[in-house]
């Protein structure tokens, strides 16, 4: 039997920091864990973090890899429709009654990639349907909720092909300790110091009131304008609940909520975007009046169609976030595949839903005051990445003022 790969006590530290730090836990509450099967030596070590830190009840809801492709391989096309609404009716009630919500991502993003992606978009869209009354109460921020990641062997196969298994997942693992904030000798007060550098970004965002950011980069001139009374956030977030938690971890950015009507111009994406199993990679897409009207893509182009004739949302933005190219997941060169990381690489954008949060007094507004305002509406949010060492970016002020914000990537 040999040894694990994955430094136990940095294993260990990932799963305290992202309970306390991450989630926040609070004594007394529930806990609603959803992981890849092969990432039980971190949902075990979390869920010893949770009960130390005074959880009622932790709750694992595992999947696994090969009965997902099960599924595809050998279901009949009119299953492919179908989604599990009872089980995300029941993580709703269970968020309605005051449980917490954490996710563990490590599977291989490409798992579906030689799969049928009609099948793929089709599941794609009853799942959201599905898990939209408990996706509301995340969107919302009603919940404190967090994500952390596992190094699985087929995700670390993927992003170094050309190593043995045990060494490709102990380089992964190394990634996600680092960019996690977990290899230092205090992390938490690595991320108490971190969130505060974030904290003084949205600051400065907030005091300017801008009206609209406008991106240059090569194959990019883009104006996006903001919603009204938007807020921008990042890092630490308190919660509806009165919890302060880290939606993400790792996290570099800070965002807020696009006008859904105000976004112009052609962007093109600047990474490869990993959805529900397959690449999509040389994204262009051209906006007006805050609709995408052209869309192609060099690879995975049916797929980005498909995505966004979800529903009358999903054509349009939810979320604009930036991130500095310094940022150390984008100076460790690597491509994660998985928009946790990869969207903390650069600046991005999010097609479809936006958060409710990222307005002034977000939590005492309704869904039709979010419209009103120009939040958008959808089953889908996805990240895909625009920024890079050559981006530039203005904010324009109400009268026209335009303010350097960033500069060849980075904070100006």
């Amino acid at each position: 039997m040999t040894d694990s790969p994955i430094d136990p006590t940095l294993l260990e530290r990932l799963a305290e920091v992202s309970v306390r730090t991450g989630l926040n836990l609070q004594p007394g509450q529930e806990l609603v864990l959803t992981a890849p099967v092969t990432a039980l030596p971190l949902v075990r070590a979390i869920t010893r973090a949770a009960y130390a830190a005074g959880a009622s009840l932790v709750t694992p809801l595992l999947t696994d890899s090969e009965v997902t492709l099960a599924r595809f391989e050998t279901a009949g096309d009119e299953t492919f429709d179908l989604a599990p609404g009872w089980l995300y009716s029941g993580m709703a009630e269970a968020f309605d009654r005051g449980a917490a919500r954490m996710a563990i991502v490590g599977e291989d993003p490409m798992l579906l990639s030689e799969q049928d992606p009609a099948k793929v978009s089709r599941v794609g869209k009853a799942t959201s349907t599905a898990y939209k009354p408990a996706l509301e109460k995340i969107s919302t921020f009603e919940i404190n909720w967090t994500i952390c990641a596992w190094p699985g062997e087929s995700w670390a196969a993927r992003m170094f092909p050309d190593l043995p298994t045990g060494d490709a997942q102990a380089k992964l693992a190394d990634a996600i300790f680092s960019a996690s904030r977990v290899n230092t000798d205090d992390p938490v007060a690595a991320w108490d110091e971190h969130n505060a550098t974030l904290r003084a970004r949205t600051r400065w965002l907030n005091e300017q009131r801008f009206s609209a950011l406008h991106f240059r980069s090569p194959g990019t001139d883009l104006t996006v304008g903001l919603a009204d009374d938007h807020e921008w956030h990042g890092g630490a977030s308190e919660a509806q609940n009165g919890v302060v938690c880290n939606p993400n971890i790792p996290t570099e950015e800070v965002f807020t909520t696009p006008h859904a009507q105000r976004v112009d111009g052609t962007v093109c994406s600047t990474k490869p975007l990993s959805h529900q199993g397959s690449l999509i990679d040389g994204i262009e897409v051209t906006f007006k009046d805050g609709r995408i009207v052209e869309a192609k893509a060099d690879k995975g182009g049916d797929i980005l169609r498909e995505l966004i004739a979800t529903d009358e949302g999903a054509a349009r933005l939810g979320e604009v976030a930036l991130v500095p190219h310094s940022s150390p997941i984008s100076q460790s060169g690597l491509l994660f595949y998985n928009t946790l990381f990869d969207e903390n690489a650069a600046c991005h954008i999010a097609l479809g839903q936006c958060y409710s949060k990222c307005f002034l007094d977000g939590a005492s507004l309704t869904a039709e005051q979010i419209a009103e305002k120009g939040g958008n509406s959808s089953l889908i949010h996805v990240d895909w990445m625009i920024g890079g060492a050559e981006t530039d970016i203005d904010g324009i002020t109400a009268d026209g003022t335009r303010v350097p914000v960033f500069r060849a990537g980075e904070w100006a």
